[in-house]
């Protein structure tokens, strides 16, 4: 672990909660303007975050009733960014599943050139029905054959950046996020940057610890796997406001659209329950058997364990279906909140996902990193121009191994 921390914003649309586009701080069509994203990219420049990071899936969400979907597609969006930025980096989702890799590799070595070496690639295996369809499939790849496709897809994307030799960083950045047995070993494989959603300290040293020795089974160096759990930030000048706020915006989310993405998650459907029932764990199913995210399936099934919540508890701790962990409270807290996090060995940083976006950020940006650049623990400059160097990963890349490529598609 390095001295300092690295912090990413998450844009995620009008913020982290399903009901963020309802809040009163928030214009509801606020992420459907260009402004949006560039003036939050530009925000986070200033504070010298590492990165700006763009999620995305490759459909349309049929369902727009309850909540925007992603508005912009990531690398169109991320040019915009580019042009309006100077030194942060600039991580976009594209998918394994479905995209060609010499199209992907091509489409994101011009950007990471024209923004002078400022790329990461969070590589994404792609489940869901909608997704499928769109690309003329009647259903989703299975789990496993998924993470077969991206250790392929991965490698041959690389191969194509080593070959063409261009980018002031050597190559854009590798992101993973998975928590499933196949998802940890492609990350540990493959990663550069791993995203996670550990819910407790214990499963953030876990986790880290599991992707490191992952890593170094593929002699890799352990220390070259920058781990970022994933956190959703609610923060006001007081610990009573905090929770006030906290509440507000549970009270904010759509319950038809909580309970389907519940019912997602969970693999049977949740509307078929009173919201004060207990969730039934006799209908839920071991994390290796289960379809589609395992990621965030694990997340819940873990907090179902632990706590034998109601549906509605359930829904209000998982801040309406965002899946992420939640610090709640005054700068001072959520800094010593992250700060605990980093002194344990839990995380290498941290993917911030925002309340309410733009004013959330802002918070964050003007009140929760000066107190962090005060205790040293992030910095005050950027050291580099390139994502690698906001990072600390050098310009070369360990080889991909021969498994990952021998993969036939």
């Amino acid at each position: 672990m390095t001295g300092q921390l690295h912090l990413n914003v998450n844009i995620l649309n009008a913020g982290v909660f399903g009901g963020s586009w309802r809040h009163p701080e928030n214009p509801p069509l606020s992420s459907y303007s260009s402004e949006h994203y560039v003036g939050i990219a530009r925000a986070a420049e200033r504070a010298k975050l590492d990165a700006v990071f763009l999620a995305d899936g490759p459909a349309l969400d049929p369902d727009l009733r309850y909540r925007s979907g992603n508005s912009f597609e990531p690398t169109v969006n991320l040019a915009q960014i580019a042009a309006a930025t100077q030194d942060i980096g600039l991580i976009g989702t594209l998918s394994s599943s479905y995209n060609d890799p010499e199209e992907i590799a091509g489409r994101l070595a011009s950007l990471d050139e024209l923004s002078g070496g400022r790329l990461g690639w969070n590589v994404v295996t792609t489940a869901g029905a909608v997704a499928a369809r769109n690309f003329g499939r009647d259903t989703e790849p299975e789990h496993d054959s998924r993470y077969e496709r991206a250790a392929h897809v991965v490698s041959r994307v690389v191969s194509a950046w080593d070959a063409r030799g261009t980018s002031p960083q050597g190559r854009p950045v590798v992101v993973q996020a998975g928590g499933s047995t196949a998802g940890s070993q492609l990350a540990g494989r493959l990663g550069e940057v791993i995203f996670s959603a550990a819910q407790t300290l214990e499963e953030g040293l876990a986790f880290r610890r599991s992707i490191r020795d992952i890593a170094a089974s593929f002699g890799r160096d352990r220390a070259s796997v920058v781990i970022l759990p994933g956190v959703s930030t609610v923060i006001a000048s007081t610990e009573k406001e905090a929770a006030q706020r906290r509440a507000e915006l549970s009270e904010l989310v759509p319950w038809p659209y909580a309970t389907k993405r519940l019912s997602a998650q969970l693999g049977f459907d949740v509307s078929d329950y009173d919201p004060d029932d207990r969730v039934p764990q006799d209908r839920l199913p071991d994390p290796d058997a289960a379809g589609g995210a395992q990621t965030f399936y694990r997340l819940v099934l873990g907090y179902i364990r632990r706590e034998n919540p109601t549906f509605r508890g359930l829904i209000n701790h998982l801040g309406g279906g965002a899946g992420h962990r939640i610090s709640v409270g005054t700068p001072e807290q959520v800094a010593d909140d992250l700060a605990a996090w980093f002194h344990a060995g839990a995380a290498d940083g941290f993917n911030v996902m925002p309340d309410v976006l733009p004013s959330g950020f802002t918070e964050f940006a003007e009140q929760v990193v000066p107190i962090l650049q005060q205790r040293g623990l992030f910095r005050r400059e950027y050291a580099g121009s390139t994502l690698r160097s906001h990072l600390g990963l050098p310009v070369s890349f360990l080889p991909l191994t021969d498994a990952a490529v021998a993969t036939s598609w």
